[in-house]
This record gives structure tokens, C-alpha cells and sequence, in this order.
């Protein structure tokens, strides 16, 4: 069955790639349309093809495709959508991309490397991409390695309402870099709270320096911010760090919730953790969650991003409140 509601005669049509079919089905019922079917096969030569089945021509397609482990292979899988989207005559194609890995890529920050960020971004437009719906970009500059309109969203929100539970009279917002500070001034604002920041240095994927902290956090109820956590070695330098200034709690928060090299377990067995708090624009598997992870769902402000834009309305003003 089409997954389809007519607005303005153009019908808007949803296929979910392999990446995370249970997100796509949670914004299918915010936006109460059934998702549309996708066939994938993988050929003898390991090659794939992808067949979108349902009607595309003149509706207002949209595909909903995190890049997530395996990055490569729902990459691949993403670009031959669109390409099937295009050759199917549809009116437009939009990628709701809730989480884009390669935007940790964002500079040429050594000789001779690729500016990957860019060059995903360019591989999107060419197979078909009209538009891009993303999530908690790493970087700002992101969003203009797109020469499509991209509508960039953030979890604040429900992050903010997550935490306005707890009793936040003594409560801080830290940020572990200067990078992520603008983000976590906001969150800060959200919840009525100062902020503080982690001047940090990064050597290698998996070790950083945190030197010092901008704010004051001793004996404190600290709230963690970070954009993405995978090894989870930012939150852990962190940690040590905090040790010397007796914070009173310490609760992690972050939008994408990768927890690669059972990062949740290290960040967990710490006693001074009492929450793990993350958003489901990445799939948790079951086995690395512990108790003290909260996954949270973001299927509803993507679902009223997506009723926006196939309505023509303003996806800013999402924010104006």
C-alpha cells in the first residue's frame, strides 16, 4: 500500500532505506500515512539494487535514511533510492537524514585528505536529492556543503523536556568543547540554568585532552551536552577531569547515541552517572543499552518537518518558542 495524503493535488509518498525502518514507521504514524515498501536485493557480486514499490511519479517523495554504521552500505543504499525516486518521475525528493556521519569530515585538517562531508553531500544532490531534512548537524558549515535547500533541525527540545523533571535549582549545562558551547547555551536557556564549557584538544579519534573547565561546576548537578557520542572518550576524559571539582550528580545528554566500543557500559559502571540520555535518530540496539540509558524519540518534530515542507510552511518557526 502507497503511503500517501494529498495536499494541493501532489501526493506525499514515504520509503524507509535499511537503516532505521522503526524511526521511519514512528514518523509514518505522526504523520498517520502507512510507509511505503522498499525491496532490497544484494546480487552474487555483492552488488545492490533497490526497487521502491509504490508510485512515485508527480508525489512528493520522501526517504527517510540515517548514515549509520554501516555507513558505506546505507550510503550506497540511500543513493540508489534516489536514483530510483528520479527515474520514477517524482516531483521532488527529499532525504530526511536524521543523522549524516561523514559531518565529523567537515575540514582538510591534514595533507592530501578528503573533504568528505562535501563530497557526500555532492554524491546526494547528483543521484537526486532535491532537498535534505537533517538532525544536529557536527558543524555549521555543513549545511552549506549543500547546494539544495537543507532544513537542519535539533533535539533541544525534547532534551529540555526531558530534564525540566528533575529539581534543577543547583544544575549546570556543560558543554565538553568550545565547539559544541553555542548548542549548550541554548539547552542552558531552555532549562534556566548557567552553562559551562571544557577546553578540549583532540589527538586521534579516540584520544583528547580536556586542560580545563569555563564555569563553575564544583558541587554542582552537572548536565553533559555533546552533539553525537561513539567511543565515548570526550565524556570519559571529561569525567576524570570533573573528578577534582566534587560534583554533586552527573547526567550525560547527547542526540546521537552511536555507543561503539561499549561505550555505554563505561560511561554507565561510573558511580557519579545517574542517566545516559539520547535520541533514537540513530537505532540503539538492544544489547547496549543499560538501565541508566534513556533513548528518547525525535519521530515527532521530523514527522511536522515533513508535513512543512510538503505544505509549503515554514520549518523555522519550529524554533520560534
Amino acid at each position: 500500500m502507497s503511503a500517501s495524503v494529498s495536499v494541493r493535488g501532489r501526493e506525499m509518498v514515504v520509503f524507509s532505506g535499511s537503516a532505521h525502518p522503526e524511526l521511519a514507521e514512528e514518523i509514518c504514524a505522526e504523520l498517520g500515512v502507512p510507509l511505503s515498501p522498499t525491496r532490497v536485493t544484494r546480487f552474487a557480486n555483492d552488488c545492490l539494487e533497490v526497487q521502491l514499490q509504490a508510485n512515485c511519479r508527480e508525489r512528493d517523495v520522501f526517504i527517510v535514511q540515517p548514515l549509520v554504521p554501516p555507513v558505506q552500505e546505507n550510503l550506497v543504499e540511500l543513493l540508489l533510492m534516489l536514483d530510483a525516486a528520479r527515474g520514477a518521475s517524482a516531483s521532488r525528493t527529499t532525504v530526511v537524514m536524521p543523522h549524516f556521519a561523514y559531518a565529523r569530515s567537515d575540514k582538510k585538517d591534514a595533507p592530501r585528505i578528503s573533504i568528505g562531508a562535501r563530497l557526500v553531500a555532492d554524491l546526494l544532490v547528483t543521484a537526486g536529492a532535491n532537498r535534505v531534512l537533517a538532525m544536529t548537524l557536527h558543524s555549521p558549515q555543513v549545511h552549506g556543503f549543500f547546494s539544495v535547500p537543507v532544513d537542519h533541525l535539533h533535539a533541544l527540545h525534547e532534551l529540555a523536556v526531558h530534564f525540566r523533571r528533575y529539581d534543577l535549582s543547583n544544575a549546570v549545562v556543560l558543554s565538553p568543547d568550545l565547539g559544541n558551547a553555542k548548542a549548550a547555551s541554548a539547552f542552558a536557556r531552555l532549562l534556566g540554568v548557567p552553562v559551562a564549557a571544557g577546553a578540549k584538544q583532540r589527538f586521534s579519534d579516540d584520544r583528547v585532552v580536556i586542560s580545563s573547565v569555563i564555569g563553575d561546576v564544583r558541587g554542582r548537578d552537572v548536565i553533559v551536552l555533546d552533539d553525537e557520542i561513539a567511543k565515548g572518550s570526550t565524556v570519559i576524559e571529561l569525567m576524570d577531569h570533573l573528578a577534582e571539582f566534587d560534583v554533586a550528580s552527573l547526567r550525560i545528554a547527547c542526540t546521537h547515541g552511536l555507543f561503539s566500543d561499549k561505550a555505554v557500559e563505561r560511561i554507565g559502571e561510573r558511580d557519579e552517572v545517574l542517566e545516559i540520555v539520547c535520541t533514537n535518530t540513530v537505532p540503539v540496539p538492544r544489547e547496549k543499552r543499560s538501565g541508566k540509558l534513556k533513548v528518547l524519540s525525535v519521530a515527532g518534530p521530523l514527522a511536522e518537518a515533513m508535513r512543512r515542507i510538503h505544505n509549503g510552511e515554514s520549518v523555522s518557526a519550529l524554533f520560534e518558542h
